[in-house]
């Protein structure tokens, strides 16, 4: 990668860690003079839009499908026939509302139970302390015997 080239990502990702908090907080709305060209980039393409950005190649690798995915896509399609949630709000929540490093730091069907637990909680569905028992129950349940 050239040095020109190495410099733009660097500052693309610079911008990133500017406007997006590891944690999601309230923060304060940037004015529009404030706003430099590096930092409109990184508000306006979403983590899964990488058409025509600079990266460097990715090594394909086969990897076998694992249990709790085929189950995590039952789950949240089963959500979907019951008309909790449709595929374009899925989506955007999976590929668009969460941030880079949740984007690129969950596996792909992490993202998918993600949405689904803010779609329940969001639409008063389950609250979130229901959402956290279960969760733990569930825990508890697979956990070796000690």
């Amino acid at each position: 990668m050239s040095s020109s080239t190495r410099d733009e990502v660097l500052r693309h990702l610079q911008a990133v860690v500017e406007i997006e908090p590891p944690v999601q907080q309230t923060g304060k709305a940037i004015y529009a003079s404030d706003l430099t060209h590096e930092m409109f980039r990184a508000y306006t393409r979403s983590p899964h839009d990488v058409g025509g950005q600079v990266d460097v190649p990715v090594e394909w690798t086969e990897e076998e499908a694992e249990a709790w995915g085929y189950r995590a896509y039952v789950t949240t399609e089963c959500l979907a026939w019951r008309g909790v949630w449709c595929a374009e709000e899925r989506r955007r929540m999976q590929n668009v509302d969460p941030g880079t490093s949740q984007y690129l730091g969950l596996p792909y069907y992490g993202r998918w139970l993600l949405s689904a637990a803010r779609i329940l909680v969001d639409g008063h569905h389950i609250t979130l302390t229901e959402l956290i028992n279960k969760i733990d129950e569930v825990k508890k349940r697979h956990e070796p015997a000690r």
